[in-house]
């Protein structure tokens, strides 16, 4: 068996209320009934890995190490979807001038882009 991302895990203050936002942003679903310091979310078409969302203390980083990149052929759509959903615009000062990428925050502050794949 060769190694694979099985989970991209997430600190959030609210796990309820970021496992609304995520099941409802990506199409995912509880693996298993969660409580309210955990729950790994599923595709619900079984494909890509889960989101693991955990309590957590640690303040947002303004400019994280690791985050997630959203793909859509839409992406103008996509984020007027996902700030209907709860996310924020990001004021980002690193854009480049062809960015092809818009910087949002999931309620919880922690930060993702939605990448312009047309």
């Amino acid at each position: 068996m060769r190694l694979h991302v099985g989970s991209v895990v997430l600190g959030v203050s609210d796990v309820r209320r970021a496992e609304a936002f995520w099941c409802a942003a990506l199409d995912y679903r509880p693996r298993e009934e969660g409580d309210e310091t955990w729950v790994v979310l599923a595709p619900v078409d079984g494909q890509g890995p889960y989101i693991s969302l955990g309590r957590s203390e640690t303040p947002i980083q303004e400019k994280p190490r690791v985050h997630l990149d959203l793909y859509s052929a839409d992406q103008a759509g996509e984020v007027e979807r996902l700030l209907g959903l709860g996310a924020s615009r990001v004021d980002w000062a690193d854009y480049p001038e062809d960015a092809d990428f818009v910087v949002l925050a999931d309620p919880e502050g922690n930060r993702f882009c939605v990448i312009d794949k047309s």
